[in-house]
């Protein structure tokens, strides 16, 4: 990747990236321009920019964590294995610029965003759909429809970029 291929930011928020759930659609947004931020910052504010990166991601996904745990997905759902695992790469990013590898941290913050778009498309929108079928209120943390997930809990994805055998669909898969 070339510096004039960071002349811009790999994803830019649009309706298509909404998923029908304002908190989450705002803390999305919210994302998408803080690493706008760290790509386009100038070398001096670069490791800040990032530092107020981690910080949001953590209470982003800490936040979908939750609302995971509170509507029925397993506590080792790939979901939130990926969300950790997001936030250890960030944070050895975060290392490494220290070192001085600023352009690295750039790079990361580019690749977060093609990732985050995807993430968004595919495990946010599948998170979202499950939370409004449960009826589930991000704000008050109140479920209306508990039976939707009354009695089994999703070790998976929640969405369909994981697959399942029959003997499996009741235990854990892996994705």
């Amino acid at each position: 990747m070339t510096t004039a291929t960071l002349d811009r930011t790999p994803v830019q928020w649009t309706p298509t990236l909404g998923l029908e759930m304002p908190v989450m659609d705002d803390t999305h947004e919210e994302c998408v321009a803080l690493l706008a931020e760290v790509v386009l910052a100038p070398d001096e504010t670069l490791l800040s920019r990032w530092a107020l990166l981690i910080d949001h991601t953590q209470e982003h996904f800490d936040r979908e964590d939750q609302w995971m745990a509170q509507t029925g997905f397993a506590a080792g759902n790939c979901h939130a294995t990926q969300h950790n695992v997001i936030l250890q790469v960030m944070r050895e990013g975060g290392k490494r610029g220290l070192m001085g590898e600023l352009d690295l941290v750039r790079q990361m913050a580019y690749e977060l965003g093609l990732w985050l778009a995807n993430h968004i498309q595919s495990m946010d929108a599948a998170l979202a759909l499950h939370l409004r079928s449960a009826g589930f209120d991000p704000v008050t943390g109140t479920v209306s429809n508990p039976q939707a997930f009354a009695g089994k809990e999703i070790h998976d994805c929640g969405g369909g970029s994981c697959g399942t055998s029959d003997s499996e669909a009741e235990q854990s898969v892996s994705c």
